[in-house]
């Protein structure tokens, strides 16, 4: 997670450097015409690449600390999320990580071993990873590519020509996922070679760990990170503010996140960076188009708000199991835009199998004002005489001859299942 669309932010907490703002999503678009359309498995073994794979084989599903808290948080609000993640519900629904992310350890002692933060872990981190175990969790951890992470004031250590020591450190701490930044990177390195370090140590150990790319989309790591990572940024960071979120912000990384969906599948997923819903900034009908968005694109579901004090609507969009099902689906595949148009956009995704006859769709409001968005079953394979049923209301709609169409309010969306009989696209 990067900090600042410039190269530096001044915050309450301090200040993180070393943030540059990613580049327009003309480039993403352009850049996405020119990537070859076969995944890479890098030099590991092949059976080390599906050791890999087969801890991701749907998109994982959590809660991760720093939308909502920044470093404002302490081992007590961990245990409290994790808490919150049983009593509501969501841990049985399949949200089975919580990340710990940023200002962990200051220092190493003169062994180069990470010394935490005292303050903020009075007990430790394994006493805290074994707590979340204990409510049938599991626990995930931050670091990054350079000797420091992306906070600056005070600072806080990376994993830079520590790889393999801290890879040990956790997995001594009962860690299950790591997450490392892009901030700092030395010069002389690429991103790939220091996360392949960080894969290596993992390996290492010999506890499954998922790994976690957090590059922002650069060095174009859905071409390469198959067999290294289960999964990895796409963009920059959805915000850059603590629990608030820009609507436009969403939609960038939704859009910039879907141009390499040919890349994401079982074991290794694209991610367009943490949820914001029920965070400041937008509306509930926005929130639960960015879930829409979310799960159309086979996204791993990270939770950024406080669990414990949510209300019933952000509660009931993070626990609707029709919704989670389109994005949990075992196929796995992204999400295929089938039509833009002033403003109106419909995704589709098949569910189930690529030639089979269901699918999910989402009919997507981006514009200011009300709007009638349409699919056709044609534009999505089906014959005729297709049925359909809402998602999010979990009713069904009946069966609809030629195409359904629908009026959504501004920054709504509508999110459906089409079941049918597969025939030509046209």
């Amino acid at each position: 997670m990067t900090i600042s669309p410039k190269e530096s932010l001044n915050m309450r907490e301090g200040v993180r450097v070393n943030a540059p703002h990613p580049a327009r999503l003309a480039v993403v678009m352009l850049n996405a015409l020119l990537v070859a359309s076969v995944i890479v498995i890098p030099a590991a073994s092949q059976d080390s690449a599906s050791e890999v794979a087969s801890l991701a084989p749907t998109p994982p599903m959590g809660w991760a600390s720093w939308n909502r808290y920044f470093c404002d948080y302490d081992e007590q609000t961990i245990r409290d999320q994790a808490d919150a993640l049983v009593a509501t519900g969501m841990r049985d629904l399949g949200y089975r990580y919580v990340i710990i992310q940023e200002c962990i350890a200051r220092d190493r002692n003169a062994n180069g071993n990470l010394v935490v933060d005292a303050k903020r872990f009075p007990h430790g981190i394994q006493p805290l990873a074994d707590y979340i175990h204990s409510r049938g969790l599991k626990a995930g951890i931050y670091t990054d590519v350079g000797t420091y992470t992306c906070f600056a004031n005070p600072r806080f250590q990376g994993s830079y020509n520590h790889e393999a020591q801290d890879a040990a450190a956790f997995a001594s701490w009962g860690i299950d996922l790591i997450e490392v930044d892009f901030c700092n990177k030395p010069d002389g390195h690429t991103g790939r070679e220091l996360y392949e370090r960080m894969a290596a140590g993992i390996r290492q150990t010999g506890r499954p760990m998922l790994l976690y790319i957090c590059s922002w989309g650069k060095e174009s790591p859905w071409e390469w990170a198959h067999g290294v990572a289960q999964l990895w940024r796409t963009w920059g960071d959805i915000s850059y503010q603590k629990n608030h979120v820009n609507w436009k912000d969403i939609v960038q990384n939704f859009e910039a996140n879907a141009q390499h969906s040919e890349f994401s599948g079982p074991g290794g997923w694209n991610d367009p960076d943490m949820l914001e819903v029920g965070n400041a900034g937008i509306t509930s009908v926005e929130a639960r188009s960015h879930f829409s968005m979310w799960v159309i694109s086979a996204a791993p579901l990270w939770v950024g708000t406080d669990l414990a004090h949510m209300d019933s609507e952000t509660r009931a969009i993070f626990t609707n199991p029709e919704v989670i099902a389109v994005d949990q689906d075992p196929l796995g595949a992204g999400p295929n835009n089938v039509r833009r148009n002033d403003g109106v956009e419909v995704w589709e995704k098949p569910l189930g199998s690529k030639s089979g006859g269901t699918k999910a769709v989402l009919l997507l409001n981006l514009s200011s004002r009300s709007a009638k968005a349409t699919i056709r079953w044609t534009a999505i394979g089906l014959m005729p005489n297709a049925s359909v049923r809402d998602l999010w209301s979990r009713k069904d709609l009946g069966q609809f001859s030629n195409g359904y169409n629908v009026k959504i309010p501004p920054h709504g969306s509508v999110l459906i299942r089409v079941s049918g009989q597969s025939g030509v696209k046209h």
